[in-house]
């Protein structure tokens, strides 16, 4: 696990063995004076060999204090030249203010053409959250991608150029 973002330096981030979801530990960030558009992560990148065109599910626990910004779990799936195959990092159905333990997920696809995966917790703006027992397992594809990715819906040819339809 290591800290990145946009200002890490802004967040404090550790173990907690006096809160935790289950166990003896849990993993806590917990913001210093960021400004509300920076976010801090703690974070693993690994290769995506192992799990080249099967589809994802990360599930993990997160407790949240004060959050004023907003806070997520975050998955992402990289390509070969650097471009993001898969993400989501929960924006639409962020964490804010204060809440009790709950179990979220994320479930992406990991493509031909992967290279790695990077996931973790952030928290943008102020706040503390605690984040435990995450599991990354493979499922079957009936289950929904959360994928905040759009595939590319473009068009074959020019349409309505005459702006009447």
């Amino acid at each position: 696990w290591f800290a990145a973002g946009s200002k890490p330096t802004e967040y404090e981030m550790g173990l907690d063995k006096s809160v935790f979801q289950n166990g003896n530990y849990s993993a806590f960030m917990k913001s210093k004076e960021p400004k509300n558009n920076e976010f801090g992560t703690l974070m693993q990148y690994i290769s995506s060999e192992n799990y080249i065109g099967k589809r994802l599910r990360m599930t993990g626990y997160i407790k949240s204090e004060s959050v004023e910004g907003w806070s997520g779990m975050w998955m992402r799936v990289d390509g070969e030249t650097g471009q993001q195959l898969g993400f989501d990092n929960m924006q639409e159905r962020a964490i804010k203010g204060t809440t009790d333990w709950k179990k979220y997920e994320i479930v992406l696809d990991v493509t031909p053409g992967s290279k790695g995966l990077g996931y973790g917790i952030l928290l943008c703006g102020k706040g503390k959250v605690w984040f435990d027992n995450i599991k990354i397992e493979e499922v079957e594809k009936t289950i929904p991608v959360t994928n905040i990715i759009k595939e590319n819906n473009n068009p074959k040819q020019p349409v309505n150029l005459d702006f009447e339809e």
